[in-house]
């Protein structure tokens, strides 16, 4: 049996292999280690190292084996939408390592984000978003998971399928009571599925945890980093996580909302198509806007099996019951605010 993730990157063998990785890419770009690197944080899905250089610090992140994408798809980034994301300093893509140069603060921790911040995260999320739509086959090479509308159904029953297999007591088994209710729940997951496929957006990328805390401000531009939860799927799926986190920290999130779709009628009346949800043949808005949460809600159970499934027990205790919490909101998926 695989040793668990956690228990792999804090063994002294894996930190040396690591220590020697990141010394030597640094020699080549002239920087010199000054201390062995420190260890702030390890889970069951990444863990990050902090290299402090006689030319400041950077930051190493190794990846389980279902994000392994993030240092290649964070290199590709920053090729084709520089102002977006940065260039890490090294990636090594078959180990799931990157290697980048401290930005500093993030936009959470320069200040309390305001409205205006959000505005400006969820606007510049449309545009990214629209600027890689020609993109996606180079950015689903990088390993990016293909999470489009029309993979939904399938990803439902697999995830479905796995949560019910697992044994009696096990943090991952929702209640016999939610898993009956999931299996009635299949009909409505492909409806939710067929609405988005229907609507005049495609897919492209979905950060899958997109907030101030995963940005930085640099040069006046929003450039976005932490990249293992990122899809390719329907645009309107990053909403989900961006309004939770908005509106727990007391933001009005009407506004924001409105300003993320008028980018997207902006978009769409340069290729003479109607306002977003506005079509007598298309779904509204606020219709979109439910079948995002549905189509979500599997997409992100999908990640959480993924990070979890290199997981010791104790951390199966923690966060194991994480994939079921989140398929379990497609039998209630909150509407969308009204615009």
């Amino acid at each position: 049996m695989a040793a668990a993730f956690s228990d792999t990157v804090t063994s002294d063998a894996w930190r040396a292999e690591a220590t020697a990785w990141i010394t030597a890419v640094l020699a080549r770009r002239g920087v010199r280690v000054l201390a062995p690197p420190e260890q702030p944080r390890v889970r069951p899905w990444s863990t990050q190292l902090v290299v402090a250089t006689d030319s400041g610090r950077y930051w190493f992140k190794a990846t389980c084996r279902s994000s392994s994408f993030e240092p290649a798809l964070q290199a590709l980034l920053a090729e084709v939408a520089p102002d977006a994301a940065d260039a890490p300093a090294a990636v090594d893509a078959d180990r799931g390592w990157m290697l980048t140069a401290d930005r500093g603060a993030t936009l959470r921790d320069r200040r309390e984000p305001t409205g205006s911040d959000w505005d400006a995260l969820l606007t510049r999320s449309a545009h990214l978003q629209q600027e890689l739509l020609g993109h996606g086959d180079a950015l689903r090479a990088t390993g990016l998971p293909d999470c489009s509308p029309g993979t939904v159904p399938a990803r439902f029953d697999a995830v479905l399928a796995l949560l019910q297999g697992v044994p009696a007591g096990h943090p991952a088994r929702p209640d016999q009571r939610t898993l009956e209710h999931l299996h009635a729940a299949r009909d409505a997951v492909a409806t939710a599925a067929a609405t988005l496929a229907a609507s005049p957006l495609p897919s492209s990328l979905q950060h899958g945890d997109l907030h101030p805390g995963n940005v930085f401000e640099v040069d006046g531009a929003l450039r976005v980093f932490d990249l293992g939860d990122a899809q390719w799927a329907h645009p309107l799926e990053v909403l989900e996580v961006s309004s939770a986190v908005a509106r727990d920290g007391g933001a009005d999130w009407e506004p924001v909302e409105r300003a993320y779709r008028r980018a997207w009628d902006v978009w769409c009346a340069a290729r003479g198509l109607p306002p977003v949800g506005a079509a007598d043949d298309a779904p509204a808005w606020d219709d979109l806007r439910r079948a995002a949460g549905v189509t979500h809600a599997v997409n992100r159970a999908w990640t959480w099996c993924g990070a979890l499934a290199e997981a010791t027990e104790a951390e199966w205790a923690d966060w194991g019951e994480a994939p079921g919490r989140h398929l379990a909101t497609v039998l209630d998926p909150v509407p969308g605010p009204q615009t």
